[in-house]
């Protein structure tokens, strides 16, 4: 499967982004479905996880937790990652990334996922 990730940008802090990852080349329905980041000199950092695409359980980073939420849409083959009230610590290349035998254990984990998307980049300024 191809993940595309898409919908990055700058904004001020205190806005929101939307986030887009889509799938071509199979369906993501049954894929656990992750987001994470990478800011300069640092690894790359869970934010959130649609657990096991409808089992209804979602999962966040800490830091993003009551801004950040993850969401999918069936039809589009797609998975959003909706930012509000960005921050300038919240800049980073943002990827989107999927797995099929994903257990819970390993959401957060970036080297159990099979599937990467190429990144887009958010710059949130203060």
């Amino acid at each position: 499967v191809q993940l595309q990730a898409s919908g990055g940008g700058l904004v001020q802090a205190g806005g929101s982004l939307r986030l887009s990852c889509t799938a071509s080349g199979r369906t993501l329905r049954g894929n656990t479905v992750g987001w994470f980041r990478q800011s300069p000199g640092k690894g790359r950092e869970f934010v959130a996880v649609l657990f096991r695409w409808n089992s209804g359980r979602t999962y966040y980073a800490d830091s993003v937790k009551g801004r950040f939420t993850i969401s999918k849409d069936d039809a589009k083959n797609t998975v959003y990652l909706q930012m509000n009230s960005l921050r300038p610590e919240d800049t980073a290349v943002y990827y989107c990334a999927a797995d099929q035998h994903l257990i819970a254990s390993s959401i957060s984990t970036p080297d159990s996922y099979d599937y990467w998307g190429q990144g887009t980049l958010v710059t949130v300024s203060s």
